[in-house]
């Protein structure tokens, strides 16, 4: 359990009414939430809630997974690559064949690899986006805007008749600046989530292994196929 877990309850409770509130009295003219509303599509409660549920357990596993196939694949290689004492035109070809492919398994050991630091790279986004996310939480759960939305009383929503709480503080901007702020933070890790493929696309590309072109002549001049 980390913080953002701590959070849960009293986040999901808040973010769930600010839903509400938008959904009802809609935002200020202007106000910052729209470009992120329409940007990310989410309301801020559904965003916090996927959020809660991004897991780095599962990616745990996913290197260990890699961390096989890099063995196997080097000790396939290694196999591979001894090609004994035989020698002739066809030992030659085949050696060729050993050669090419044992690189191949090489490269496919790099991929193992990459695919783990990968896996690594995106359970440290996971890290990242829930802490940034519960410090977000934590200062909008003891904000003005908070009380606002969570204790004005009026109609179903929780707004006052007037919309303005009896602070003086209108309910629908309380909800819109706390939605916001969630959505801001959401918003830049969305950022970093889309960097992370780019920054890795080279070395997760798929391998195609293409067998040397290495004829081989009997010593009559007839070709061997292999």
């Amino acid at each position: 359990m980390d913080v953002l877990d701590q959070l849960a309850e009293p986040a999901v409770t808040l973010s769930g009414r600010v839903d509400d509130l938008l959904a009802a009295a809609g935002a200020p003219d202007g106000h910052r939430i729209w470009p992120l509303l329409r940007r990310l599509r989410v309301l801020p409660g559904d965003a916090v809630r996927a959020v809660l549920g991004l897991r780095r357990g599962e990616l745990a596993a996913a290197g260990e997974v890699s961390g096989e196939l890099r063995r196997t694949y080097r000790e396939a290689g290694a196999v591979v690559a001894d090609g004994g004492s035989w020698q002739g035109p066809a030992a030659e070809a085949y050696a060729a064949h050993r050669t090419g492919l044992a690189g191949h398994l090489t490269d496919l050991a790099g991929r193992a690899d990459a695919t783990a630091a990968y896996a690594e790279a995106v359970a440290g986004w996971i890290a990242d986006t829930r802490y940034a996310l519960a410090r977000t939480l934590a200062d909008v759960l003891g904000s003005a805007e908070a009380v606002a939305v969570l204790t004005v009383r009026g109609d179903g929503f929780g707004a006052a008749p007037s919309g303005v709480t009896p602070g003086g503080l209108p309910v629908e901007s309380a909800a819109a600046e706390i939605g916001a702020r969630i959505l801001a933070t959401v918003s830049e890790a969305y950022d970093r989530a889309e960097a992370l493929p780019q920054r890795w696309a080279a070395e997760l590309d798929l391998l195609d292994h293409r067998p040397p072109d290495v004829p081989v002549v009997r010593p009559d001049g007839g070709r061997i196929v292999l």
